[in-house]
């Protein structure tokens, strides 16, 4: 089922979402049901699967010259999707990203995901890999979520690579994409970032997911100008307990989005681990049932693959 669907079937309630990441390398499907066995019960609409692009290593060989090697630790999203969904019978969501594709790749892919019967797919250009300082698109790949966008609306068109190809079926893809309610980091100001969003509705996308934010103002202040440009697609809070110290500078800096001061200050105040992660997930209680009673359509929970700090939530919000 589409995610346009499930919202309008719950008519003004708020469901519950989450998104995990795909297993290290190594491991099996089993480390991604152990995940998810204790969120299942909670009912989601929905499981986001994260997308991870290849990264380079470079190893030295015996006569001293290097060689890059190409590495990907977590793979399998698709294959992961369709086991979530044979297993669980909960619709799951792939992660599409430009990086690392080609259009052939894409248009390979979405061919897969409509075979598998997954109706949607959430839309990103992605982040540069570790060696490069800006993102790099792939030759005859897309260079901005926009133009991956257009490739699938086109195929929910009917519309493939191949113009010679005769009697295609349109694929029936729902499009979501990722909104930053304190802006891309890349981005110049709010309201360029904000101009390129609307072209990603007006393109086709559906939904849009957004950004973690801890200040639900943030959020508020997005959907309130998202509504004045006539973007008017369901807005989905991304949500994420602060449950270490340090989360304090790598969620800023990895991230780009600010700390509200009263959250900085407790957790400073806190006498040790344990009392960080509570006031961490009380944080993000208050944070959700304020969100519930905002009529936010789905609360989407970013897990981190931890289902303890989720379920808790979850259990308490739901």
């Amino acid at each position: 089922m589409k995610v346009t669907e499930h919202i309008a079937q719950a008519k003004g309630k708020t469901l519950f979402s989450l998104e995990i990441l795909p297993p290290m390398k190594g491991q099996d499907i089993q480390c991604t049901f152990k995940t998810l066995d204790p969120l299942v019960d909670l009912k989601p609409a929905f499981i986001d699967v994260t997308y991870h692009r290849q990264e380079y290593v470079y190893k030295q060989h015996d006569n001293g010259l290097l060689k890059r090697n190409s590495v990907r630790k977590r793979p399998g999203t698709v294959a992961i999707c369709a086991a979530i969904q044979n297993h669980y019978k909960v619709d799951a969501i792939p992660h599409l990203i430009c990086g690392g594709f080609t259009k052939e790749n894409t248009e390979d892919a979405l061919i897969d995901l409509n075979f598998l019967g997954i109706d949607n797919v959430l839309i990103l250009r992605g982040d540069p890999i570790k060696s490069e300082k800006s993102f790099v698109p792939e030759k005859e790949g897309h260079a901005f979520a926009s133009e991956l966008i257009d490739q699938v609306a086109k195929m929910n068109a009917g519309h493939y690579l191949d113009d010679e190809l005769q009697d295609t079926n349109a694929t029936d893809f729902c499009i979501g994409v990722a909104g930053y309610p304190e802006k891309h980091f890349e981005s110049p100001n709010l309201s360029m970032d904000m101009h390129f969003l609307k072209k990603k509705v007006d393109l086709g996308a559906e939904y849009i997911v957004t950004q973690m934010f801890f200040d639900n103002q943030k959020y508020i202040d997005f959907v309130k100008k998202c509504r004045e440009m006539e973007i008017l697609i369901p807005i989905i809070p991304g949500i994420k307990p602060l449950t270490t110290l340090n989360q304090l500078t790598t969620i800023p800096k990895n991230f780009y989005i600010d700390l509200p001061e009263a959250l900085a200050i407790e957790v400073m105040k806190a006498k040790d681990r344990e009392a960080i992660k509570e006031i961490g997930i009380e944080w993000c209680i208050e944070q959700s049932k304020e969100l519930k009673r905002l009529g936010a359509p789905v609360l989407h929970y970013y897990t981190m693959s931890n289902s303890i700090n989720t379920q808790r939530i979850a259990k308490a919000v739901f």
